[in-house]
């Protein structure tokens, strides 16, 4: 065994050590991560078969494996396609693809693809880095399986001749460590280092040519890796030996390098090569070609076979490759040959827009989301680099958000203010993405953020007050008012419920009832007028939310009268088997006031207003009755055959729309020597009244207007002498009528009889009241009246026969009360 060989196999010996040791240190690497702020990072082989665990990510980052299916975890690329998936039911990162280092990062040094482990409710993305590790998966393989020479035999000994190198797209031991050439007598392989640090093949004469002996020879040649196993690839090598053909091709420098813009137009020169050769006629004739092109690069470029010139023929991309390195071969017309290496660096320009991905979005954001809450996770690259490649993400100034970056090229869209729906239901959010090249290129993603409603507002009634009028009587369930009120919230929080308020007392909630839905309400009982004049209500409108808002309002509820009561008569008493005897005398004479019929109606207005007529009477235009008053006064003188004891009839009537009536008996007996009092006196005449209702009744009305302004002048003279006892009548011996005959809450008006509701005071009259005396009493139980009745007859005004000489007229006993004249 040669020295060589002994010499290869101590250095196979030694890549075989040295291999095992790198593959120790890689599976003690790939074991091996990092997490630091957010990133974990696996070192992993290329081609992994399909389901392989790389690592877990569950453990690795410290999060729980059923967190990942709750949080509906996900990995997602960046920039590159999706070669790994997540196993949410172990937390393991697998192989998703065929990963072909060669494929994904060509010749680089290091192979890096970046994923995101994103995590939503809440929002949370993690960096994963695949540290891509090269395996010796190819062979070597030179550009032509066969390689063709001319060389003319007086080829001085030693003259070099530049081979094409194989290609290994593997990387390190794993690239091309060594050439080997067949066993021959007339070459040698040499091998050299370019400037760049690629090995540069040679083929070396070292004995003489002799046509005549031997005009062609065959060689094979061997391009060996040092992976393990060892890969090789091989060639073949044919030399013509010519005639004389002195001189070959040389070129100008061995290396040429060139710099093009990417994006050039076709047509652009990127490169001039030369080579001479001081051969002359056909033999130093030059023709200059590439020896090998690659697929990417064979339209891309192309060389001018008679000028040398190499010029843009397609589009050049410098996100496609930075870099060209071409072999050029100068040919002379004899077949000598000399190579040289081109390399073109391809500047890059600012051609790619700033690249927009959203890789989680929740489209809605609830309207009390924390200031920071994440919306969206986008991410933004550019495919550029330098300045060019440098991306800034803004949005506008005027929303209330804001882009916020924690991982590289990761942009989130959180929160930066309080949300109002009711303000603003919707956000279209503009993102702007710009790199820094010069012009500047940006891109515009349009993100639409919806603001989901909470229950933040109540109810509110477009009337904190409300007023209804209902007239008593009515059925139960008549509609009575409907109430309203609105919610600026939405979806349930904006649905309603009417209810009565529980601040209502008992008693008054059960006077209505509501329909929840509409807010309608409607009676649950009768009322009374005479019972019930004014309630007040509070009802509560809660809207649907979690937990329910609600407000209140009133409802003032005031109840109309009905003619639905018919006239009282309080004097005379009418029991059955007695009535009360007046007494008139004898002498009294036309107008004299005989007595007065006294009758109350619990109605009140227009429906208590009262009036009297005579129908019935012992004799006939006798006596008249005043229409308002209830008066009785003689019509003329008596006479003396008229009858001692006179029966009058007399029809009480109300003013309602259907009216209502009641009668009274008066007995009046008329007694000799009985004194004529001048205070009863007044001439009357009530048949020129009747004669003219009309004016009868526009007396009234003032009479009615009067009776207003005294009113409310007493109630100021009452309070303003509410411990004072005040009474002033001229006819302070005439018979009061007692509380007895009055139930409580009625007034009298003087000449019209119409009694009003008054819950301060109980009234009666005097019966001198044509001169219109009030007598302003304490409450007195009506339930009493008549069983009082019949003993005010008895000692009161009822006098026998023998005592008519000496009737007294008594009045009431003590009473406390307030008198307004």
């Amino acid at each position: 065994m040669s020295t060589g060989d002994l010499l290869s196999e101590a250095c196979l010996n030694m890549d075989h050590r040295k291999n095992l040791k790198w593959w120790l240190h890689f599976l003690f690497l790939a074991l091996l991560f990092g997490v630091s702020s957010g990133e974990v990072r696996y070192v992993l082989p290329e081609e992994m078969q399909r389901g392989s665990v790389i690592g877990n990510v569950a453990r690795d980052l410290g999060l729980k494996v059923s967190e990942l299916n709750a949080r509906r975890a996900r990995v997602v690329a960046e920039g590159t396609s999706q070669l790994c998936e997540l196993d949410a039911a172990s937390g393991n990162l697998l192989i998703s693809q065929r990963i072909d280092r060669e494929e994904l990062c060509a010749q680089a040094s290091v192979c890096i693809l970046q994923y995101q482990l994103l995590l939503e409710d809440p929002l949370k993305a993690f960096s994963l880095v695949l540290d891509i590790a090269d395996i010796n998966d190819n062979s070597p393989v030179f550009p032509a399986g066969e390689i063709t020479l001319d060389l003319v035999e007086s080829t001085v000994l030693g003259r070099r001749f530049p081979l094409e190198s194989a290609h290994d797209p593997d990387l390190g031991t794993n690239s091309i460590r060594e050439y080997k050439l067949s066993p021959n007598d007339h070459f040698t392989l040499e091998m050299s280092t370019q400037i760049n640090g690629n090995a540069y093949l040679e083929l070396v004469l070292k004995k003489p040519l002799d046509r005549e002996a031997q005009a062609e020879h065959v060689l094979k040649i061997n391009g060996i890796d040092g992976g393990n196993p060892v890969r090789s690839g091989t060639a073949s090598i044919h030399v013509r030996v010519l005639d004389a053909n002195d001189n070959v091709p040389v070129f100008s420098q061995r290396v040429y390098k060139a710099y093009v813009p990417e994006n050039s137009p076709i047509g652009t020169l990127i490169s001039t090569l030369n080579a001479t050769d001081l051969d002359e006629g056909v033999y130093g004739e030059i023709t200059y070609s590439f020896s090998h092109l690659s697929d990417k690069i064979g339209g891309v470029i192309e060389i001018n076979p008679m000028s040398g010139e190499v010029r843009v023929a397609g589009p050049i991309d410098f996100e496609e490759a930075s870099t060209h390195e071409l072999d050029v071969q100068a040919k002379d017309g004899g077949g000598q040959a000399s190579h040289c290496k081109l390399i073109i660096d391809i500047i890059d320009v600012n051609d790619n827009k700033p690249v927009i991905e959203i890789k989680s979005a929740s489209a809605k954001v609830a309207e009390d989301s924390r200031p920071g809450t994440m919306v969206a996770l986008m991410n933004v690259y550019d495919m550029d680099t330098g300045s060019s490649g440098h991306v800034t993400c803004t949005i506008a100034d005027d929303v209330p958000f804001k882009i916020v970056s924690e991982v590289k090229n990761y942009y989130m869209l959180v929160t930066d203010g309080l949300l109002d729906r009711e303000f603003q239901p919707e956000y279209n959010i503009t993102v702007t993405a710009t790199d820094a090249g010069s012009p500047s290129l940006s891109t515009v993603k349009v993100l639409t953020i919806v603001v989901t409603d909470v229950n933040d507002n109540p109810p509110t009634f477009t009337h904190s007050e409300y007023n209804a009028n209902l007239l008593e009587n009515q059925p139960v369930g008549t509609f009575v008012m409907k109430v309203k009120a609105e919610d600026i919230d939405d979806g349930p929080n904006a649905k309603t419920l009417y209810q009565i308020s529980r601040d209502t007392s008992s008693d008054v909630s059960s006077f209505l009832t509501i329909n929840s839905a509409t807010g309608e309400l409607f009676t649950s009982r009768l009322f009374d007028y005479e019972q019930t004049v004014y309630f007040q209500i509070k009802l509560t409108a809660q809207d649907g939310g979690s937990p329910p808002l609600s407000t209140t309002c009133t409802v003032n509820v005031f109840i109309k009268d009905q003619n639905d009561n018919t006239p009282v008569v309080l004097y005379p008493v009418q029991t059955s088997g007695f009535i009360a005897e007046d007494m008139v005398p004898v002498e009294a004479p036309r107008g004299y006031l005989v007595t007065k019929v006294v009758a109350v109606d619990s109605d009140s207005g227009h429906n208590a207003w009262l009036s009297y007529r005579i129908i019935k009477a012992t004799q006939p235009n006798l006596f008249m009755v005043g229409l308002h008053s209830g008066e009785i006064r003689t019509v003329r003188a008596f006479m003396e055959d008229d009858e001692s004891k006179q029966s009058i009839v007399v029809l009480v009537t109300d003013n309602g729309p259907e009216s209502l009536s009641a009668t009274a008996t008066v007995s009046i007996v008329i007694g000799d020597g009985l004194p004529v009092l001048n205070e009863l006196f007044e001439f009357s005449d009530e048949s020129q009244d009747s004669d003219n209702l009309t004016l009868y009744l526009i007396i009234a009305l003032i009479a009615v207007s009067s009776l207003l302004i005294l009113l409310i002048t007493g109630v100021f003279y009452f309070k303003l002498c509410r411990q004072s006892y005040v009474y002033r009548s001229t006819t302070a011996s005439l018979p009061v009528f007692p509380t007895a005959y009055c139930p409580p809450s009625f007034a009298d008006f003087s000449h019209c009889g119409t009694l009003l509701k008054d819950d301060r005071y109980d009234p009666f009259l005097t019966t001198g009241s044509w001169r219109g005396d009030f007598r302003f009493s304490s409450n007195t139980d009506t339930d009493t009246l008549k069983q009082r009745s019949a003993a005010y007859q008895k000692n009161t005004l009822r006098r026998t026969s023998t005592d008519r000489a000496s009737l007294k007229v008594r009045s009431g006993g003590p009473h406390p009360c307030y008198v307004v004249t």
